[in-house]
Parts: C-alpha cells; structure tokens; sequence
C-alpha cells in the first residue's frame, strides 16, 4: 500500500510541475507509433483528447487519494521505483532530401596578369564583352624591351664575329701545317742522303749533321703547328657557345617583347575589368579576368554531418531563381577534401548544362540531394541522457511488470538528426530500452513502465 502511495504521489508531481512535459510525450509517443509517417489528425485526435482527459479527471482524483489518505514520508519518496517511458528498438528509413543554397560560376574562370611591366597603351574589351582565343585585347608600351631586343641582336652579331674569326685562324693553321708537313719530308729526305754520303766519304759529317739538326727543327714545327690548330678549334667551340647563349638572350628578350601584347586564352566573357590605359601595369598584375560559359557550375557548401550522403558522380536536382518553374539536372564534379575550420561546411561543385547559354554568373541556385536511402536503428536524443555520465549509454529494460529493472549499454553513435540519433552498434531492433525517465537511472535498479510505454 506504501508503494502504490508513493507511485501515485510521484504521477500527481509530475503532472503539476510537468503538464507541458505530458503533452509533448503524448505527440512523441504518436509519432513514435507511426515511425515517421504523417500523422492522422482524423485518427489521432479521439485517443489524444481521451489521454489528456483521463489525465485532467484522475489524476486529481489521485491527488485527493494521497491528500486524504496518508501522504508518502519523504524516505518513502527517496525509495520510490523510478518511472520510465519505454520503447520497442526498430530500423528508420533514411531517404530524405538534402537542400542547400548555392552559387552559379563558370567551370572554367582565367585570371589574365601581364608578364611585363610597362605603361598600359590600350584595352579594347569591358566586363561582359564576348572574346575569342588569340585576340589581342590589351597592349603595353614595348620601348623599353624594342630597345633590349636591339642590344642583344647586337650582342649576338659579335658574337658570331668571333666565331668567323676563330674559324679563320684555324684555317690559317692547318695551311700552316700542311707548309711544315712538306718541309718535313724534304728534310728527311735531305737528311738520309746526307748520311749515306757521309759514310761514304763523300761529303763531310759535319754538313749530314746539319741535315740531321734540320729534320729536328722541322718536325718541332709540324707539333708546333698541330697545337695551334687544336688551340684554335678550341677557340671556335667557346665562340659557339657564347653565340647559342647569346641566341637564348635574344629569344627571351623577343619573348618579353611579345608580352607587351595580351592576347585571350579562350573564347569567353570577361567577368571583370581591373586596370585602364594609362595605368602602370607591373609584372604579375591582375589586368582581366575571363570566364567560360560553355561549362557552368554551382558551388554549395554542405554540413560535416551530410558529407557521407553525397558522392561524386550523384545526381542533383539544381532550380534558379532566374527561370522560375524549371529545373536542371546536375552532376557532382568534385567534393573539398576541406572543411571550413569554423562553420564544418564542405564545398561541393556541379556541373550543369548551358547549351542555350542563357544562365549566368552569380545566380542563386537552389540545390536538392538526394541523400542516400539507409534503414538504421535510431533513439530519441533523451535516451542517452539518463545517465550521469559522459558515456553514450542506452538503458535495457529486462523482465516485465514489477520486476522490470534497467541495465546500461554502451552504444555507437552516428548521425544526429530531427531530435534522434543513428545507433551505429550495441542496440539491435526488438529490443526494449528506455527513452526518459523521471531521474537519473542506476545500473540494475528496478522501474515501473509509464502508460505511454510500448506493450
């Protein structure tokens, strides 16, 4: 009798200090019955109505029980049984879509910089204008570099001088050696007659000496003549070589020369316009920037939490605000592998088609994912709030009627959406576990089933 006063002194409290609390378990249990479908207002409404009404009449009735009788002590109050609302674990279909804002841009956008510094001369195209690959669109004063491909023409003239006049010292030295070549052989043979006259006696050894010393003097000239040559060779290769770096200088001061000429990429539209004739442009400077409009693209940011519903390659259903009443089929291209450090958004980019043309940079795009279908076990959030601590913990009913009690479970969470949260691991569908209680809950501790409990 002691135990039935307390419970009923529990429910009177609760309902005083909580009415609020009873009427959205009764919308909670509604949807819960129906896991997720709309509700039936026609249907739902008697047994509401019913609900809140046996509530209005008995639980006053319980009150003036607990007044008129003896109220519950308060160390009856302290080992009260805890009261729980109840549920069956089951799966959720997730196949919802995903909306998220976005922006159009072109797939292709160039940032047109000068390569060369100098005086802007003219800029024959504006913001919007039309332009074609190869047209000239822009020119820079080119005094200054005309002046530097003159010098190093220049340059590489005298340098190509010096190669003529290496190759004409080493001609000189091979007729030189070829001059030497035959006096050698002269005086060999000067030489060996000598020597055989002078065995003979015929002549004196002192003038086959001299033929002999003469050989010597010539074949010292012929080497002499042979390191020229190769010294001149040698010569000609570094003149060549000054010509082909000089000949670079040359290419690469045409080069900067072409620069003062800008020229488009590609056919496009020029987005902006960032510099006028007369500026001063430096190298590297932004002067236009271009955009493809062949291929469009939006740009959305998405959750950190939507990122496992999206995939490259998916389908994506894009509507403009520009062409009210219509709608684009697009395809994911590519997904950042960076989130934003601050806001957890992830830029997603979708190709969609402009074959007419007509659709422009900057127009707000209305993007809808379809997200990937899943059937996953999912709680309400206040089911992992019974227990004090940190610890993602599901309580398990076990037993029935009065000796039902209560044991922890630690889970695996997932995704967290519209007031309920993904069961990953640790809660299979069947299962009965709590979802609110009206305290903290104890391992093992014993607790009565509330009317809004599934049977």
């Amino acid at each position: 009798m002691r135990q039935s006063l307390a419970v009923l002194y529990q429910v009177y409290r609760l309902a005083t200090n909580a009415r609020i609390r009873l009427v959205h378990s009764v919308l909670e249990r509604l949807r819960m019955k129906h896991m997720g479908k709309p509700l039936n207002q026609q249907r739902d409404r008697p047994w509401a109505a019913t609900l809140l009404l046996v509530s209005m009449v008995w639980l006053p009735m319980g009150c003036v029980q607990v007044v008129e009788g003896q109220a519950p002590s308060s160390e009856g109050s302290e080992e009260s049984v805890a009261i729980v609302d109840v549920a069956q674990a089951g799966t959720e279909s997730d196949d919802g879509l995903l909306s998220y804002t976005g922006t159009t841009e072109p797939a292709q956008q160039i940032s047109l910089r000068s390569q060369a510094d100098g005086q802007l001369l003219s800029l024959t195209v504006d913001a919007g204008d039309p332009v074609a690959a190869g047209q000239v669109i822009a020119r820079l004063d080119d005094a200054l570099l005309q002046s530097q491909v003159g010098e190093a023409q220049a340059e590489l003239a005298a340098r190509q001088f010096e190669v003529a006049q290496a190759e004409t010292q080493v001609a000189d030295a091979l007729a030189r050696v070829e001059q030497v070549n035959a006096s050698l052989e002269q005086a060999q043979l000067d030489a060996d007659r000598f020597q055989r006259l002078a065995e003979e006696g015929a002549i004196a050894t002192q003038q086959a000496e001299i033929a002999l010393t003469t050989l010597r003097t010539t074949q010292q000239e012929l080497r002499s003549a042979l390191e020229q040559v190769r010294t001149r060779e040698q010569a000609i290769a570094s003149a060549q070589q000054r010509v082909a770096v000089q000949a670079e200088l040359v290419r690469q001061a045409q080069e900067r020369l072409s620069y003062s000429t800008i020229v488009a990429p590609i056919n496009g539209v020029v987005l902006d316009r960032l510099a006028d004739p007369g500026d001063f442009i430096q190298s590297g400077q932004e002067v236009l920037k271009l955009g493809d409009f062949q291929d469009m693209q939006v740009v959305t940011q998405i959750s950190d939490r939507d990122r496992s519903q999206v995939r490259v390659g998916q389908s994506v259903r894009v509507e403009l605000d520009a062409f009210a009443g219509s709608s684009l089929t697009g395809q994911i291209t590519r997904i950042s592998p960076v989130a934003d450090a601050s806001s957890r958004l992830i830029p997603v980019y979708i190709a969609i088609p402009n074959t007419d043309g007509q659709i422009s940079s900057g127009l707000i795009a209305r993007v809808r994912f379809e997200a990937v279908t899943s059937q996953s076990v999912t709680v309400p959030e206040t089911a992992l709030e019974l227990s004090e601590g940190d610890d993602d913990l599901v309580f398990i009913v076990t037993d029935e009627g009065e000796m039902a009690t209560v044991q922890p479970r630690t889970v695996q969470v997932g995704d967290r959406r519209n007031g309920r949260v993904e069961i990953l691991d640790g809660l299979t569908p069947g299962e009965a576990y709590v979802i609110r209680s009206n305290r903290p809950l104890q391992a093992g501790e014993s607790v009565q089933r509330s009317l809004l409990s599934d049977s």
